[in-house]
């Protein structure tokens, strides 16, 4: 999956799960404010994250991630770990 692709998948995902506007979901924004996430927020989105590629996260892997290109990133860097 190229870094196109886990943009394309993850503003899909997350405007599905959350109810944001897909136009809201930008690199520079933060991911926590954008989504408004609370706590049990997180255990979702660990869900749909192993859901639509396929690798297991936590809640501590989302201390390094404030904005959307930090997550963007954060695929990245799993899924080329996977292959």
């Amino acid at each position: 999956m190229n870094r196109e692709e886990i943009i394309k998948t993850t503003k899909r995902f997350l405007s599905e799960e959350f109810e944001v506007d897909e136009t809201l979901i930008e690199n520079q924004k933060n991911l926590k404010d954008t989504l408004e996430l609370d706590s049990l927020d997180y255990v979702d989105l660990v869900v749909v994250i192993e859901e639509n590629f396929g690798f297991k996260t936590s809640g501590e892997d989302f201390k390094s991630i404030s904005t959307f290109e930090d997550f963007y990133n954060f695929v990245e860097r799993k899924l080329t770990a996977m292959a």
